[in-house]
């Protein structure tokens, strides 16, 4: 309990110092969302390394895709992914109904512009820890209604 609170006020807090050290603007905002997206692609990296130590091969990507949901994102977040869809071609969609980052915030409507920033480090560490495992992919979030959120994930094929 006590290292969720403190992952939830350190995110929170680099949200925060990455948004004040910049300029405000719209072009701005988009480097802030690259910077925190950058960040959770390096985390994301380290940290599969580490949990996957001691962990077989993956057979295939939806093994892999698998992993992520159940083993990665609980470990951070302390909650399986509620919903996992493929279409078999590539494309994953992982549907979390209460995403622990965005349920610090309003349910309410007036809070979802401010979403994407929340969602950016996530992005990347999901990013990150397929890259590692050999997946280059695409990762993007969306909220239709707080604290909802789906991240579709993406692998390119070389």
């Amino acid at each position: 309990m006590a290292d969720e609170a403190l992952f939830q006020f350190l995110h929170s807090e680099l949200i925060q110092y990455i948004y004040k050290s910049g300029a405000n603007g719209e072009t701005e905002n988009g480097k802030n969302i690259t910077k925190l997206e950058a960040m959770g692609f390096r985390v994301g990296q380290g940290l599969i390394e580490r949990f996957t130590k001691e962990t077989p091969r993956f057979k295939d990507e939806l093994d892999v895709m698998k992993f992520i949901c159940k083993d990665f994102l609980t470990c951070l977040f302390k909650k399986q992914i509620d919903n996992l869809r493929t279409n078999h071609q590539g494309i994953y969609v992982l549907q979390d109904n209460s995403f622990r980052l965005l349920s610090q915030l309003s349910a309410g409507k007036q809070y979802l512009e401010h979403a994407p920033k929340y969602l950016a480090f996530t992005c990347g560490l999901v990013r990150g820890g397929l890259s590692d495992l050999g997946l280059k992919s695409v990762v993007t979030a969306e909220v239709a209604g707080m604290p909802a959120c789906k991240f579709q994930v993406m692998i390119q094929k070389a």
